[in-house]
């Protein structure tokens, strides 16, 4: 009886470590299976343009979409917030988080998911184009990667390009708010436009038109073409026109929505204006019956660096802070792969050298706050 017993106990011993056992490796797998990013849950809050706006959203998006065809159990809900209020979209993420464990938020007006992000340790946030807002002395959060980009250095290639492919001799910039991204593209291209006066003996003139300068957050007085909105095509329409009419013939268009009335305004114009796009390869957006309106497009590769995070989340080796992306890191640019620009020759050559200047940091433009001006600058 004793012998029976001593064997049953050790049977019962022998299952239950099986049990144990198989209960680790269970855990390892799903371990392993996560560092594949096996059923990471990722959402995209974006602004009222969605997810198919053709231009920022859509990048980021895009850059989703490409973690997701390496890691195909992975998964992705876009959620529009549609009144463009900070405080709603703050909201809007809030009422989500339970139910992912990455959230994507494009653009300034989610800066406050900092405080989403403090009550919800456990969840991974990326945020384009701001800082998070601080909470009291705090501005870096261990669960947030901010990434912004040096706008000003893509600006300065739009720059580069209108003042080396003008024939009238006049360019501009218009834009639709002057948040510090807006104005760091206008100071970019206007340093640009006058690192090639210099260093090609150009002799180019940057048009702005009296009622539409810019003040910016510190309510310094920036110049410039400002609509005031960048979801306001009516106007944009009406600036570009105005441009049209004072013989500018290159445009750059930093606008976000508005910037579509600006390309109207170019398609319906007669003689060889130019628009030039901005974020996002707007090549496609120029077609115009059998032509292409556009020059080139002044690009920040935002959807590259959603998927780098995206990778870093699920091998282990993501580090919360925030960023400024620069042309080094291949982040801010120019968009010259053939087909997808219509830049001679020369100019992409010239192009090509500046931006290894920028990249080694000989040529650093002028920014909104770099205590740089167009007119004076490192390179220049």
């Amino acid at each position: 009886m004793k012998q029976t017993t001593k064997k049953l106990v050790m049977v019962l011993f022998m299952a239950l470590m099986t049990v144990a056992m198989a209960a680790c490796g269970n855990s390892e797998e799903k371990a392993e299976s996560g560092k594949d990013g096996e059923g990471l849950k990722i959402a995209i809050v974006t602004s009222l343009t969605g997810v198919d706006d053709g231009n920022f959203n859509e990048n980021n998006y895009n850059g989703i979409l490409s973690f997701i065809k390496n890691h195909p159990t992975a998964t992705v809900k876009a959620i529009k917030e549609e009144t463009g209020d900070p405080a709603a979209g703050v909201q809007a993420v809030a009422d989500i988080v339970a139910d992912y464990d990455v959230i994507v938020t494009p653009g300034f007006q989610f800066a406050g998911i900092s405080s989403v992000a403090l009550e919800n340790p456990d969840k991974t946030f990326i945020l384009i184009d701001s800082e998070p807002t601080p909470v009291g002395d705090q501005t870096e959060f261990d669960n947030i990667y901010s990434m912004m980009f040096a706008e000003q250095e893509s600006g300065f290639f739009a720059g580069m390009a209108a003042a080396l492919e003008t024939k009238s001799n006049k360019v501009a910039v218009v834009n639709g708010i002057a948040y510090p991204s807006n104005v760091n593209y206008q100071f970019g291209f206007e340093s640009g436009v006058n690192y090639a006066n210099k260093v090609f003996g150009k002799d180019v003139e940057v048009v702005e038109l009296s009622g539409y300068a810019g003040t910016d957050v510190t309510g310094a007085d920036v110049g410039g073409n400002y609509a005031g909105s960048f979801g306001d095509e009516a106007t944009g329409k009406v600036i570009g026109n105005a441009l049209i009419k004072k013989g500018v013939d290159q445009i750059f268009v930093a606008a976000g929505g508005t910037g579509n009335g600006v390309f109207t305004a170019v398609k319906e114009a007669k003689g060889d204006v130019k628009v030039i796009g901005c974020d996002v390869d707007q090549f496609d957006d120029g077609v115009n019956g059998s032509e292409n309106i556009v020059l080139t497009s002044a690009a920040k590769f935002m959807g590259m660096n959603v998927e780098k995070q995206l990778n870093a989340i699920v091998d282990g080796s993501f580090k919360s802070g925030n960023v400024v992306l620069h042309a080094d890191t291949d982040s801010t640019g120019f968009i010259k792969e053939e087909g997808r620009h219509q830049l001679s020759e020369g100019t992409l050559n010239k192009m090509n050298e500046a931006y290894e200047l920028v990249k080694g940091g000989k040529i650093v433009p002028a920014s909104n706050f770099n205590g740089h001006t167009p007119e004076k600058f490192p390179g220049l």
